[in-house]
């Protein structure tokens, strides 16, 4: 099976520095990179407890500027060994939708995509380099 692990969950928000400061000095975590999407408008900090292989926090921020009051869980991530494989499993699948017609490539060398769940949420499968 190419689907390894739960990867990371991505909440949306509003002021990364603020956030970061929140999840490291209340929850515990720390942040483990920063990083600019390759769009160049969305910025990325990965937090974790800095143990290997496990699952992180991503925070988005400038993906969506009105969040709801309740914040914004934004997708699920799972890790996946072979990422060109996955995407042509999931476009010959007729009952799942992808969101993403291509794979996307961040400057680190991490690959991903997108496809909706069955109520519309949004699933990632991601090919890390970290």
């Amino acid at each position: 099976m190419a689907r390894k692990r739960l990867e990371h969950v991505g909440i949306m928000v509003r002021h990364m520095e603020t956030s970061i400061r929140f999840y490291e000095d209340v929850v515990g975590l720390t942040c483990k990179g920063l990083l600019d999407h390759s769009n160049g408008i969305i910025k990325l900090a990965f937090l974790g407890f800095g143990q290997q292989g496990e699952t992180e926090l991503e925070l988005i921020h400038g993906y969506h500027d009105s969040l709801p009051q309740e914040g914004k869980v934004h997708h699920v991530a799972f890790t996946v060994d072979d990422i060109e494989e996955e995407f042509e499993r999931i476009q010959r699948l007729t009952n799942v939708r992808l969101i993403d017609q291509e794979i996307t490539t961040l400057p680190n060398g991490s690959k991903y995509f997108f496809f909706h769940g069955p109520d519309g949420e949004w699933i990632e499968f991601f090919q890390s380099t970290r």
